[in-house]
């Protein structure tokens, strides 16, 4: 218990907890998505499962340590490229990813049911919630082997990964919401599930892709649509320029002594004067 007065660890502790958080967005998303397609009163029940069972395999894993270790041995090699138990396990997990966000996006754009208008099928919660827990491993064992790599002691490893829970259980509900509520957003998040698939599967095969770039590409790609969809909210307003008055429009209204006619008022004018005329006319031939 001595890194408990040592500072070096505290702050171990506050960078592995927001590194969980972020790595732990990837999971967010997929929940929600996954979540959707369950009745309302199952997908909060799904999101609570998925992130605890998240939890409880990144601690099982935390405990077998020497395990983890062991997986980052090659087990065969392919055409020059060392095959180990992480890399199989990540090269399944991209694979799983890419197939799934493909289908639902599929789904999505040209589903039966949007063709038909027949009412979508609702997903059983067994179904959903073992998707989620395939899915948990792989990510679990990225967040864990990245924690193995930044602190020493697992005291520190579990903390962050409760804090990092309650923080995510505290988010879930409102970004599936939100994610739900917003076609694009759902597809932009369905993208994302594409794009860390492919970083799962170069990963698998030897090509490291720093995750700044991929978090800096989902980021810009989700304040892009935010973008989009505070113009669509205006677009029942659209935006109109504020024109200058030429010297010409102003300058009859100046010299008459009064503001320029419109000429809808002109018009009104010019038709009061025609039509009264003929009405005058009939009363003379009366008389």
């Amino acid at each position: 218990m001595e890194w408990i007065a040592d500072p070096q660890a505290w702050i171990g502790l506050l960078t592995l907890t927001v590194l969980e958080v972020v790595l732990g967005i990837d999971n967010i998303i997929f929940i929600s998505i996954l979540s959707s397609k369950l009745d309302k009163g199952d997908q909060m029940k799904a999101r609570r499962l998925g992130l605890l069972g998240a939890f409880f395999t990144r601690i099982l894993l935390l405990l077998s340590i020497a395990w983890i270790v062991r997986l980052t041995t090659p087990l065969f090699t392919i055409a020059g490229i060392g095959f180990s138990g992480r890399a199989l396990i990540l090269l399944l997990g991209g694979l799983f990813l890419i197939g799934k966000a493909t289908y639902e996006i599929h789904d999505k754009l040209e589903g039966t049911e949007h063709a038909t208008g027949a009412t979508p099928k609702q997903a059983a919660l067994t179904a959903v919630v073992v998707q989620i827990m395939l899915v948990d491993i792989v990510f679990s064992l990225d967040s864990v082997i990245t924690a193995v790599g930044m602190v020493s002691h697992i005291p520190i490893m579990i903390g962050a990964n409760i804090i990092a829970l309650g923080i995510m259980l505290l988010a879930a509900n409102p970004i599936a919401d939100f994610v739900d509520q917003h076609p694009t957003i759902k597809i932009l998040a369905l993208s994302f599930l594409v794009l860390i698939g492919t970083n799962l599967v170069a990963e698998a095969l030897g090509h490291h892709i720093p995750k700044g770039y991929t978090y800096f590409a989902m980021a810009f790609s989700f304040l892009v649509e935010m973008l989009n969809l505070q113009l669509r909210k205006r677009a029942a307003a659209p935006v109109r320029l504020h024109d200058t008055p030429r010297t010409s429009d102003v300058a009859p209204a100046t010299a008459g002594g009064g503001a320029p006619r419109s000429p809808s008022r002109a018009g009104a004018g010019a038709g009061g004067a025609s039509g009264s005329a003929p009405s005058g006319g009939k009363r003379k031939r009366k008389r």
